[in-house]
């Protein structure tokens, strides 16, 4: 389990974390997401001991990562897949890690085939793609059969066969109740993969529950309606609270009423309804809307298009 408590992480005059809480689980795939400059990646350099909090803790397993014994064998963290000697073989590069820790040639031989870059293995890992190179990035976290997985972007650079292979590796992981902390910009991944979402933004945890109580969360539910007699419909429908709004295809969106409620309304004003859908916002929706005050870094587009 991962257990971070008032983590706070100053540079100078700026805060990058403020003073966040979170627990990641066991069983589960927790995703982890925040605009570009959100504190992300500090926070993990910090739960792995790259980087020492200015206050607060970060423990894995109850300990801090720089008191495990055997690091490897309880945490396995993918945080730069570039983070390897060029000139080294991926054999070789998998080889003197698993020596740190006493880990055998015929593990290397299983991560290498799990990881689906056992036909390069003599290889020379300047050489590799971005996706090769994740893949190797992968197998080297693996190496200790950690109970413990801390993953940033570990979809970069792969494939959609990779992609696929991914989203069913953390599945498996979680399912044999290990602790998967994900980071990805593909919210249509992390959509598939996670059950426990965990947003960060400027610093501070903006969300923190399972995917769908975010996405309810954030985004409000509504109901899309389609009938013939669509001003009879929204004039039977206007109420306090209630939103109602036609879309350009005609049809009517209505927001704090369920689909139930919307049906009994048309049935006892004796109107036809062609249609009666209930809408859920996504998780990019709730994502936008979680951030829309905690990005840094934003583009404008010019109407016309021409240079400004």
């Amino acid at each position: 389990m991962i257990r971070v408590q008032t983590l706070t992480k100053r540079y100078g005059d700026k805060t990058a974390v403020d003073g966040i809480d979170f627990t990641v689980r066991p069983g589960k795939v927790t995703g982890f997401l925040g605009p570009n400059g959100a504190g992300k990646s500090t926070t993990m350099r910090m739960i792995v001991g790259l980087d020492q909090p200015s206050a607060g803790i970060a423990e894995v397993n109850g300990r801090a990562y720089r008191d495990l014994p055997a690091p490897l064998r309880e945490v396995g963290v993918l945080l730069d897949a570039r983070a390897a000697h060029r000139r080294r073989t991926a054999y070789k590069h998998l080889l003197s890690i698993a020596a740190t820790h006493g880990i055998g040639r015929a593990r290397v031989g299983e991560v290498m085939e799990l990881t689906g870059i056992d036909a390069v293995a003599t290889r020379r890992v300047g050489g590799f793609s971005l996706g090769m190179g994740q893949r190797l990035g992968i197998a080297a976290a693996l190496l200790g059969d950690p109970q413990t997985v801390i993953l940033d972007e570990p979809t970069n650079g792969l494939d959609p066969e990779g992609i696929l292979w991914i989203r069913a590796l953390l599945r498996q992981l979680a399912a044999a109740g290990k602790t998967v902390l994900l980071s990805s910009h593909l919210m249509s991944e992390m959509a598939q993969t996670a059950d426990h979402l965990i947003v960060i933004g400027r610093g501070a945890i903006l969300a923190d529950g399972s995917m769908r109580d975010v996405i309810t969360g954030a985004t409000p539910s509504s109901v899309r309606v389609r009938t013939h007699e669509v001003e009879r419909l929204m004039a039977a429908l206007t109420a306090p609270g209630v939103t109602v709004s036609i879309r350009a295809d005609g049809a009517i969106d209505v927001e704090h009423l369920s689909a139930e409620q919307v049906a009994s309304t048309a049935a006892a004003a004796g109107i036809v309804l062609h249609e009666v859908t209930s809408v859920e916002g996504s998780l990019e929706d709730a994502y936008l809307a979680l951030t829309a005050a905690a990005t840094e870094y934003r583009a404008t587009t010019s109407p016309s298009g021409a240079n400004s």
